[in-house]
This record gives structure tokens, sequence and C-alpha cells, in this order.
């Protein structure tokens, strides 16, 4: 369904009668040429105040009907406004998006106002959630506000792009249509810029509800607790499902999550993008949480670029806004090759070190069949700060595979015995692989049993105590 304005669009985000606009009769001051547009109240934004399940909001929505929803100086005063009442109140900020940029007609005065919002995006990071919707046309200047904050949801049909096609065929002779330039394809598959695709204004309106009903108000906040009805003791078949396969057998991490966390409840983040690495929110027994989770099903479940930069932003805002973080681990390392290399893997795989390593929030790892070379470290290991470590039996953890192990640690027997091959295999997957070695070492705290995965999370949840930030943290975007 389109809605049919963008106060409509409010009205279906917030609670009913919960809305109180402000500067309705704002109009442009008629400088530069906008003198030559009409004076519509307003200036092209809807602007003001809300709550979503009871709890207070900032929220504005750009009038495409106006100028095509383009940014003027009262228009992005209106929207500072907004900004500076979630900075004071610590409360979240939602913004629904549809503008072609900066207002031409108004030069300069434009551009300041677009630098004036760019700058707040960067004071609140960190500070209180920050959460873009956008509806339609994100072009030019419209694009960095975005870009600038946690979470950014958009409709099918819905593009964005710093240059529109006209100015990509002037400058490189390329014809393209707005879609293969930047429609929601790219930027949910490839470049990784949107956190969520949906069908149309409804459903992306509520599913910024459902995410806005996950998390704190602001960095001095918990999580609302879910009342849910799901017993924290409830078996987990899946994981059972699961350990009895052999480690190079690939499944869906995601029915572990489901199995896992409290019916109905989990919320997942980039789906399309870094496919290797699932992350989502979801509730345990009723406390929100972090998952983070290597998925077989996607290049064996290997770290590459998108996937370590996707998992890095998310550990950082979990860590901003006091999110526990439940990390399933079934990793054979980082994905080799040339094309890796040239995109950075050493530093994208760094920033998902760092993200884990900063992070003060409670962190509870679960290693579900493998866990090889450096990401192992990299994700969520004990050396690393994690505050438990479980795994289920015969998992491994290694330097890498006992295939390939073997060949390296046992190469000048196997020079003259190579029919010894399997058997060196096996003693290295028992005697150095083998979970057991972990944990004798300290590194693992517990094997624990595939049946009994969510009570015994929960139960290690209930131990740590929770962690509230003294200062803000800005979870910068890259």
């Amino acid at each position: 369904m389109k809605t049919v304005s963008a106060v409509d669009r409010i009205h279906h985000l917030v609670d009913p009668g919960s809305f109180t606009e402000v500067d309705k009769q704002v109009y442009h001051r008629g400088f530069g040429f906008s003198e030559a547009l009409p004076r519509v109240s307003g200036d092209g934004v809807v602007a003001g105040f809300g709550k979503i399940n009871g709890r207070p909001v900032g929220v504005f929505s750009q009038d495409a009907s106006f100028v095509g929803g383009s940014l003027g100086e009262m228009h992005g005063k209106k929207i500072l406004k907004v900004l500076d009442f979630c900075e004071k109140n610590l409360c979240p900020v939602v913004g629904l998006v549809e503008s072609g940029g900066a207002r031409i007609h108004e030069g300069v005065l434009s551009l300041g106002a677009y630098g004036e919002l760019f700058q707040k995006n960067v004071k609140l990071s960190g500070l209180v959630p920050q959460i873009t919707v956008i509806l339609g046309a994100c072009a030019g200047g419209a694009v960095y506000s975005p870009a600038l904050t946690d979470f950014i949801i958009a409709t099918k049909d819905s593009f964005l792009f710093i240059t529109g096609p006209d100015v990509v065929e002037a400058v490189t002779g390329e014809k393209l249509t707005k879609s293969q330039l930047g429609g929601t394809e790219i930027h949910e598959q490839i470049s990784g810029v949107l956190d969520m695709v949906c069908e149309d204004d409804t459903s992306a309106i509520g599913w910024t509800r459902t995410l806005v009903s996950m998390l704190p108000q602001n960095y001095r906040d918990l999580p609302p607790r879910f009342l849910v009805e799901d017993s924290p003791f409830r078996k987990t078949p899946e994981f059972e499902r699961v350990a009895g396969l052999a480690p190079n057998i690939p499944y869906d991490v995601k029915d572990l999550i489901f199995d896992l966390v409290d019916k109905n409840t989990f919320v997942e983040i980039k789906p399309a993008y870094g496919r290797s690495l699932v992350i989502g929110l979801g509730a345990l027994d009723g406390e929100i949480v972090g998952i983070i989770a290597n998925n077989p099903s996607e290049l064996a479940g290997c770290l590459d670029v998108d996937s370590s930069v996707k998992g890095a932003r998310f550990v950082r805002f979990c860590d901003a806004f006091n999110v526990p973080l439940i990390v399933l681990v079934d990793v054979p390392g980082f994905l080799p090759g040339k094309d890796q290399e040239e995109k950075g893997i050493i530093k994208k795989g760094a920033a998902l070190l760092f993200a884990f390593c900063e992070s003060t929030v409670p962190r509870i790892t679960l290693i579900l069949k493998k866990a090889y070379g450096g990401a192992y470290d990299v994700m969520n290991s004990r050396h690393v700060g994690a505050d438990f470590v479980f795994a289920l039996p015969n998992s491994e953890i290694a330097v890498m595979g006992p295939e390939g192990a073997a060949k390296v640690v046992f190469k000048k027997v196997l020079e003259s015995q190579p029919h010894m091959l399997n058997e060196l295999i096996s003693k290295y997957r028992n005697e150095i692989a083998h979970v057991q070695t972990a944990l004798s070492l300290g590194f693992v705290d517990a094997i624990i049993e595939p049946s009994c995965v969510r009570e015994t999370l929960i139960k290690a949840l209930r131990l740590i105590p929770q962690r509230i930030r003294s200062t803000p943290k800005k979870n910068v975007p890259f």
C-alpha cells in the first residue's frame, strides 16, 4: 500500500493520537530564486514528536509533492529542531525520506542546511538510535544524512545515488536507468547501504516500528524487555541435528537462530548482503540480544570483506546501546583469493576484530562445528574478551582443518608413507583440533549438550551483570 502524504506516513509510524507537529506554518524565505516557488506551509517537510509502543520518538517526513522534497534552509531548520529535541531528551529519531537533494533555488543556504544536518547526525551518533526510512527518491546530498544514521530501510521501488543518470551520462557517456544506477537491489546486495528492503510504505514503516520496539531509547538505557510465552528450558532440536553432521556439510544457521531465541522475535538485518554472516536482534527469555552467526550455507561460512564490514558495524551498534551479543561460530577461516585481498580483507577483517575487542557489553560465544585460523580469534573468542565460550561436542579449534594441517605437520612421514594420510588426519583431529584440547586449556568454558543450548545461554546471560555505558560511543558508518 502506498500512503498518500508525508503526514499519513507519520501517522502510520507512531501510536494513534500521539503525534504533535511543530513548525507547521513555516515557509521558505524567498532567498535567491526560491521567490518564484509557491509559499507552501511547512516548506516540504512534516516534523514533530510522537510515541512508538508508548515511548517517545522524534520524527520527520519529507513531502515530495513540494519541489521534490528538496531540502532548503527552513526545511532543514525544521529537521534540526527535531534532532535537537532528541539530543536534549535522549530519544530515538526516525526520518521518512523522499528527497531529490539540495534545493537548487536556494544555493548555499541549502548546502549549509545539509552541512548542519550532517553535523547533528554525527553528534547524535551513539547517543540515540537514528533510523532512516527511504520511501522513493533519495539523491544528491539527501543520501549522506541516511548514511550517517544507524539503520536504513527502503521500499523496493526506491533509489539512492549521489549523482543521477543524466549527470553520469554527461560525464562518462554511460546510459543507466535509476534502478541500474542506485536501485534497492544494488544497495541491498552489492553496496550494503541498506539494512532492509520492504515491499511498500506500509511494510517498511511496520518493520521500522518493530525495530524501534527492540532498541533502547539512548546510550544510558537498556533495551526493553519482551513479554514472551516461551520456556527458557525449551529443548533445541535443530542444534542436535547440526551436531550430528560432518564438519563439511552445509546448513542454514538461521534454523538454529530460530530454534534458540524466543518464538517470533528474531529480526534479521542486512539479509541479502555479506550472506556468510547472519546478524539481527532477538530475545532470550525476554531480554533483547544481538545475534551474530557464521552461515555455512554461504561461502561455507567464511568471513569475507562484506560479512566482516557487516558484522563490525553491528557489533559497534550493540556496544553503543547496551545490547548483549550472542555469537554462533562455525567458520573455516577468511575467504582466500586475489579478489578479497584487493578489496582489503586485511583491513575489513581487522574492523570486525577491533569491534569485538573494544566491546564492553556481555558477550557469549557458542562454537557449533569448527573455528579455524585467525577467524577463530576474530569471532569473539576467549582471547578477545568473551565472557563465556561454550562448544558443542566434537567441534574443532585449530589453525586450519585437520585435512590440510596433517599434510603440513606430517609432511616428512607422508613423503615416505603416503598411505598413512587418513590415519594422521585422525591423529591431528583427535589430539590437536578437538575442542577437548581448548577445554583443558581454559579457552572453552564447557562442552554442552546440543538439546540444552537455549537453557545454557539464558543461564549464562543472567550471570553477567548488565553494563550501561557512561559515555556515548560513536557508531561510525564504515
